[in-house]
């Protein structure tokens, strides 16, 4: 199908980026990377009025450090976020989910930005976000604001973004010497996670100090499995400790029914998948 028609801006720099796309009111869309938005205007899932490019502003790409964070530019792709030196250095695990995200192709061209501000909660980055305790930066016609990622992603495929506001930065807390892994289960290649869990480990003296975990698919929205953080902190770093703490992996989260499984599968699935992605991430054999 061919999308509607809309008009087009493409800006060169970020504010002429937030004065178009506050003026487009609240049926203007961003066009980043588009490898969630072309599919959806060619369907006509979606009618905006105006499309932002903002491919072509320079202040939204690259990664770079400020004292004890990572900042990276909403519109750095995930090839980029993938070898960038400080990401696999400082986030690793941001590193290692977007290397699952599809193909090469769209790695090459989907950009860390729009997968966050797309929400879909079978998208993999999302629930990194979580994990990672990740800040989102948000610029609009009243300023800047950063809203942490607990609070960005709010229902199935909707943000915390106002009107008129455009993700700008994610800003990530480095992260060294906690080990980590991101655990996937999908049918067959390339397609959407039926669960992902996002895992993150600090060990201290033969226990785990700490663990965030972020899901993927396991609601509306991605979710942090809190109880199994909180069961897993001070747990010997042990295959039978951690396969315990892992059964509450699924407490408190909302899986939907489709094709690939029902609510019952997917909480299996959490299970399974954060018990593999916790051991993994403590180094535990």
């Amino acid at each position: 199908m061919i999308s509607a028609a809309f008009d087009y801006a493409r800006p060169q720099s970020l504010d002429e980026a937030v004065s178009a796309l506050a003026g487009g009111g609240e049926e203007a869309k961003v066009l980043a990377g588009g490898q969630s938005l072309l599919p959806i205007l060619r369907l006509r899932l979606a009618f905006p009025d105006l499309l932002v490019d903002v491919g072509r502003v320079p202040e939204l790409r690259g990664v770079r450090e400020e004292a004890g964070t990572l900042v990276i530019g909403a519109m750095t792709s995930h090839h980029d976020v993938i070898r960038d030196p400080l990401v696999r250095r400082y986030a690793g695990l941001l590193a290692a989910a977007a290397e699952t995200v599809a193909d090469p192709a769209v790695r090459h061209r989907g950009t860390l930005g729009g997968s966050l501000a797309h929400a879909d909660p079978a998208g993999d980055l999302p629930a990194v976000a979580l994990a990672l305790d990740a800040e989102l930066v948000a610029a609009g016609p009243q300023g800047r604001r950063t809203i942490p990622a607990r609070e960005f992603f709010t229902d199935y495929l909707q943000t915390a973004l106002l009107p008129g506001e455009l993700l700008v930065e994610v800003r990530v807390p480095k992260m060294e010497n906690w080990g980590f892994h991101y655990e996937k289960f999908h049918r067959v290649a390339q397609s959407w996670a039926v669960v992902g869990v996002a895992t993150a480990v600090r060990r201290d003296d033969g226990r785990i100090a700490e663990a965030r975990i972020g899901l993927t698919n396991m609601g509306p929205a991605p979710v942090r499995a809190g109880a199994c953080e909180s069961a897993l902190a001070g747990a010997a770093a042990e295959p039978g400790a951690v396969a315990r703490a892992a059964e509450s992996a699924a407490e408190g989260t909302r899986p939907a029914s489709d094709l690939s499984g029902s609510p019952e599968y997917r909480e299996h699935l959490a299970r399974v998948l954060t018990r593999r992605a916790v051991l993994a991430a403590a180094g535990v054999e």
